[in-house]
Formats: C-alpha cells, sequence, structure tokens
C-alpha cells in the first residue's frame, strides 16, 4: 500500500507567493485588467458625458463579445510563430507584445478622438483594444500555464486575481479621476501609458520552456498520417495542412484522448460550475436600486468591500490548494459559491440596510475569489502543454457562456416571481457542480495530488 503524500506545511504553502512565476502574474493580471473598462463602463461614461444618445452607447456592449469568442483564434496565437517578434521574445511573450501593442494603440487612438460625429472610429479603435485585449488573454494563460507545476497554478491564479483587480481600478475609478481633473483625453492617454506596466513585466520575465513548434507537430500522430497520405502534393499544401491539423484538431483530439469517457462529464463540470453565480449577476444592480440604496452607497460597498474580499478570496483559495489539493478545494469552493447567493435573497427580504448589503457582498466575493484561484488552477491541471492556449480559451469560454445566457432572463423571473424567489432559483442551479465537483475530487486523474512537502 502506497505511503500516503503529506500534506504542505503552511508556511511552506505561505512561501509559494515569493515565487517568481507567482509574483510576474500580479504584474500581468493588471495588465489583462486594464483594458477590460475602457471599451465598457468608461468608454460608455465618456460617450454619456459628451452627449452621445443612449441608444447608440448601447451598442457598444457588442465589443464585449469578443472575449467569449477568443477561442476561434486560439489556435493561431498557440501555434503561430510571429515573424520578428517570436525569434526575439518567443512564442508566448511575442504575442503578448503584439496584443499590448494593439492595446496601446487603440487607446491612443481613442484619446484623439472626438466621440460626437466619429462613433465609427470609436467604434473600431474599441474593437482595437477589445481584441488586442482577448488576445493578450490568451497568451498570459498559456504562459502562466507552461510557466509553473500545476501545486503553483492556484497561487498564480490568486496574484493574477489582485492585479486584475488593480487594473480595473486604474480603468475605473483612476480613469474618471483624471477625466474630472483633466480630460477625456488625457485619461485615456494615461491609461495607454500604464500598458507599458505590462510590456516591462514581458521583457523583463523569461519565456517559459517548451518544445519548438515543428518538434511538437512531428510528434503528433495525426500530422504524420497526413504528411505520409500528401506524399507528391504541393510542399506550401502539405504545411499548410500539417499546420492546421496540429493547430486546430489535435488541441481537441488530445483533450478527448487524455480523459476517453470521462471528457464529456469534465466539460459540463465547467459549464456548470460558475453557472449559480453568473446567472445572478445581472440582477444585482437592479436589486440594489430597486431596494433604495444610493449609487453612492453601492459604488462605496462594491469597491471597498467587494474588491477587499476577492483579493482576500483569492489569496485564500490559492493558500488552500497548496495545502490541501484542487480536489477538495472545488467541492467547497461550488458550495460557496452557490450557499452565498442565498445572501441576496436575504437581503431582498430584509430591505435597505446597509449592514446586510455589506455582509451580501463581503459574503459573495470572497467566495468568487476563492472558487475563482480554485477553478483555474484546475482547468490548468486539465490543459496539455502543448496546447495551452487553445485548451484553456475553450475552457474559459464554456465556464462562462451558459452563465451569460442564463443571466439574459434574469429580469423575467424577477418580473414574474421577485428577486428573493429569483435568487433562491439561482441558487439551485448551483447543485449539478457540487455533485460533478464530489465526482471529481474523488478521480485521481482528474485533480493533481498536493506536492509532497512538510516541514
Amino acid at each position: 500500500m502506497p505511503t500516503p503524500t503529506p500534506q504542505r506545511s503552511w508556511l511552506a504553502a505561505l512561501g509559494i507567493y515569493c515565487r517568481a512565476p507567482v509574483i510576474t502574474m500580479l504584474f500581468l493580471g493588471f495588465s489583462a485588467g486594464l483594458p477590460f473598462l475602457l471599451v465598457f463602463s468608461t468608454l460608455s461614461a465618456w460617450l454619456r458625458s459628451d452627449g452621445v444618445e443612449v441608444a447608440a452607447i448601447g451598442f457598444f456592449a457588442w465589443i464585449g463579445m469578443l472575449y467569449s469568442i477568443k477561442f476561434f483564434w486560439a489556435p493561431i496565437v498557440d501555434r503561430l510563430a510571429l515573424p520578428l517578434l517570436t525569434r526575439a521574445f518567443g512564442q508566448r511573450r511575442g504575442w503578448m507584445l503584439l496584443a499590448q501593442g494593439m492595446i496601446a494603440a487603440g487607446l491612443v487612438g481613442l484619446a484623439g478622438v472626438d466621440p460626437v460625429g466619429n462613433l465609427g472610429w470609436v467604434a473600431a479603435f474599441a474593437l482595437l483594444v477589445a481584441f488586442g485585449s482577448a488576445t493578450q488573454d490568451i497568451a498570459i494563460d498559456a504562459y502562466r500555464i507552461e510557466s509553473a507545476d500545476d501545486d503553483v497554478q492556484a497561487a498564480m491564479a490568486s496574484t493574477y486575481i489582485i492585479g486584475y483587480r488593480g487594473g480595473l481600478l486604474a480603468a475605473g475609478a483612476g480613469a474618471l479621476y483624471v477625466a474630472s481633473a483633466v480630460s477625456w483625453n488625457a485619461a485615456y492617454l494615461t491609461m495607454a501609458a500604464l500598458v507599458g506596466i505590462g510590456v516591462l513585466t514581458v521583457l523583463i520575465r523569461p519565456e517559459p520552456k517548451r518544445a519548438s513548434l515543428s518538434v511538437q507537430l512531428i510528434h503528433e500522430p495525426k500530422v504524420r498520417a497526413f504528411i505520409r497520405a500528401s506524399r507528391g502534393k504541393p510542399k506550401t499544401l502539405r504545411r499548410l495542412g500539417a499546420w492546421g491539423i496540429g493547430a486546430i484538431v489535435c488541441p481537441f483530439t488530445d483533450f478527448f484522448r487524455r480523459y476517453g469517457v470521462k471528457a464529456m462529464g469534465i466539460l459540463v463540470f465547467i459549464a456548470v460550475f460558475r453557472i449559480s453565480d453568473l446567472a445572478m449577476a445581472s440582477m444585482a444592480n437592479p436589486l440594489y436600486i430597486d431596494l433604495g440604496f444610493s449609487l453612492a452607497t453601492i459604488a462605496n460597498v462594491t469597491n471597498i468591500f467587494g474588491i477587499a474580499m476577492s483579493i482576500a478570496g483569492g489569496i485564500l483559495g490559492g493558500l488552500l490548494v497548496a495545502r490541501y489539493g484542487i480536489g477538495p478545494l472545488l467541492v467547497f469552493g461550488a458550495g460557496l459559491v452557490m450557499v452565498t447567493n442565498l445572501l441576496f435573497a436575504a437581503l431582498a427580504v430584509i430591505g435597505n440596510q446597509v449592514p446586510m448589503l455589506v455582509v451580501t457582498i463581503i459574503g459573495d466575493n470572497l467566495a468568487n475569489g476563492l472558487a475563482s484561484a480554485v477553478f483555474i488552477a484546475f482547468l490548468s491541471s486539465l490543459t496539455s502543454r502543448a496546447y495551452t492556449a487553445t485548451q484553456y480559451a475553450l475552457f474559459s469560454s464554456l465556464m462562462t457562456l451558459p452563465g451569460k445566457f442564463l443571466s439574459g432572463f434574469g429580469g423575467i423571473v424577477v418580473g414574474a416571481q421577485g428577486y428573493a424567489t429569483f435568487f433562491v432559483v439561482a441558487t439551485l442551479l448551483g447543485l449539478p457542480a457540487i455533485a460533478l465537483a464530489i465526482w471529481i475530487s474523488r478521480d485521481k486523474q482528474l485533480v493533481p495530488t498536493p506536492l509532497a512537502q512538510a516541514n
């Protein structure tokens, strides 16, 4: 009978946060979070303050669809070598630098445009920022997974979350402050300058070690079979076909080959893990407003307590995974996210009570921060190092799409049954995630074992 793997000590688990790859994700997280609000709420505030019609502003929400379909071009980011950047910096860093260049160029373009009468240019530059941001997300996720072992992924995810929140603060409150003190043009130029934080991080940190693209391709049985079958065909056609099979077909067949009949269960679990939380998200702010909370109160509570608890939850999640492993924390995280949704139902019943609002925000954000760090670590452990960008982009898109789709029906349920019933229904949506988390936690193939290290 094998000897049980000893758990990592608390001191050793905490020491993970001092590792260079973990600290790196703090700055790359900031770089990832910075562009997001600049093409959404911050941009909407600018357009409205300049007198752009609300109906026109609403169409800019479609820009967010780029983040949900990034898996379409993830194979290109995963496998296509950029002529100069890849040779100088490597596959991951080269693509991050290209994406950061697109983000900075789009922000500078927005800073130089007067929205009134130039909405077409505003939309074009915003699309450039969003596309660059989504591409950067693909490259950063691949870089994170390839930079460290599975037992460090949760800690890297938690520092990424902290950095991401910092980027959101800079793009939200920071941009609004600069806009009120100077101008909107100055605000967007300032945000373009802050892209330099991500650029410097990429330049300082090394490229993770991985096999060259040609070596990866030649070891794929499907690629070798295509090369044999296409003998006599034009060389360009054979190379393009081999690249397409290796970049698009193999990432998906690799996942199903490794997990077999369990693969569909894993994909269902990915789709439902955060469905309870995402399904109710669209009705949180309407609840606060309908209960009579002022916008200032909502902003203060969600910023002060919400961000602090998200950060605390992320750190706690990384620490617990380092000590106990991913499996038990998947069950705990799924249950915590589901139960904390009941706080919104309680708030709907209690009414306009600031202490209850604070408790609700604390519970919700603490649970989400912890669950996100754990789940990112789990997704990273599923991802093959040969296809990190493509597989993780698919997983992350699948993680959010069902919940976002159901969230669109939230208003209908609230209108028919009220807020309290809606949040109870949203809570019950989390039951399948708990059941599947229990199944996954008991399968040693699906969850990595905690590193054997005890002091």
